[in-house]
């Protein structure tokens, strides 16, 4: 078992996984919150923190680097909150500004003063989790990636972070002015998430790069928020929305033979795209049966009050018959006869041999339907 884990596919597979959950724990309260822009400006602003940290210290890795690339992640998210509550600007306007400035700033400093550092544009946006394995650490006897006990270690500290704080964060993700209220500080509680997402952007760094890490912070949370509204369930899924991803992406890649921290990423899509389908609020299949419920229903409607204008006149012989409701309404044989089915079925309606009446139930709907109708018809036109 042991030797099967320190396999180069188990490196691999076990890094992205450690990405992923990283990624979709702090991902679903930025999504909550309405902060997934925040995360994007961290994930670009730790280039610019990690070439000042070496500039200033020599330091390419280890704490001076994190904290380097953390502290220009939360400047960021702090610089583009200044700015909104200048009211020079709108927040979303704010972030545009700041983030691809810090990002723009750190890939010219890059180019300028490290050509000759192990640091290029390639590796800042997409990093390279198919060479995790060959950098490694002994830990109890264990051989694994660097990268990967830099995850682990993360992801123990957001997990304990959510778990300890699950009340709070709650209830300052849905209802921030009663947590407010409540004495929770849900703005130390946002600083704080802030401050996670840039160290574990930076953990993520060799992995997958800034650019992919976005995929796995935000798309399973994004994903797990369409198809349910409760937080467990949409951290539940997130998770394993992301975890999916990784073991799909590392197969596809191998298979066509591309970068293996792109197709990852991009099986992140898939997850949502399935969600989009089938998310039982907002999916597409969901709006598909609303409209064809929303259409039979206006259907009959017209046909309660076809049968309301006629009964009782010189015109009802005539006009309440499958036909006329052919001819006069232009609906096609089949429609007419699913419309008269569910009058029958919902007890609306009554057959009189040839004829259609209303029962009281459909004769009172259908005057309710003509003075709405005509209450619309009473009010002045928009301007």
């Amino acid at each position: 078992m042991s030797a099967a884990l320190q396999t180069i596919p188990a490196m691999i597979l076990m890094t992205g996984a450690l990405v992923a959950l990283s990624g979709a724990l702090l991902g679903t309260f930025l999504v909550l919150r309405g902060q997934s822009m925040a995360s994007d400006a961290i994930a670009h602003a730790i280039v610019l923190g990690i070439v000042l940290a070496w500039m200033l210290t020599g330091a390419r890795t280890g704490p001076l680097s994190v904290a380097g690339a953390a502290l220009a992640g939360l400047a960021s998210v702090l610089a583009a909150q200044a700015l909104a509550r200048s009211r020079l600007m709108a927040h979303d306007a704010a972030l545009g500004l700041v983030f691809p400035a810090m990002f723009a700033l750190g890939v010219l400093l890059i180019n300028l003063n490290a050509r000759n550092l192990h640091l290029d544009a390639d590796t800042v946006l997409l990093g390279e989790i198919g060479f995790v394995w060959l950098h490694t650490v002994m830990i109890l006897g264990f051989e694994m990636p660097v990268a990967a006990a830099t995850l682990a270690v993360v992801a123990l500290l957001n997990m304990g972070f959510v778990v300890l704080f699950w009340k709070e964060l709650k209830l300052a993700s849905f209802d921030p002015g009663l947590a407010s209220a409540l004495g929770f500080r849900p703005e130390l509680l946002g600083a704080v998430l802030l401050a996670l997402t840039s160290v574990t952007a930076v953990a993520a760094f060799d992995a997958v790069g800034v650019v992919l890490f976005m995929a796995f912070l935000i798309v399973p949370a994004v994903t797990g928020l369409l198809l349910s509204r409760r937080l467990w369930a949409m951290l539940g899924i997130a998770l394993v929305s992301g975890l999916v991803s990784v073991g799909a992406g590392y197969g596809l890649a191998l298979r066509w033979d591309v970068s293996i921290g792109g197709m990852m990423a991009l099986a992140t899509g898939g997850g949502l795209v399935l969600a989009l389908m089938v998310a039982p609020r907002s999916g597409l299949v969901a709006a598909l049966i609303r409209r064809r419920l929303m259409r039979d229903e206006a259907r009959l409607n017209t046909l309660l009050i076809h049968l309301s204008s006629h009964s009782g006149t010189p015109a009802q012989a005539e006009e309440c018959t499958e036909v006329a409701f052919i001819d006069h309404l232009h609906w096609s044989p089949d429609t007419v006869r699913q419309v008269i089915l569910a009058g029958l079925d919902r007890g609306l309606m009554r057959r009189e041999g040839r004829l259609f009446a209303l029962t009281s139930a459909g004769a009172a709907r259908a005057v309710m339907l003509i003075r709405a109708h005509d209450r619309r018809r009473a009010l002045p036109p928009e301007e």
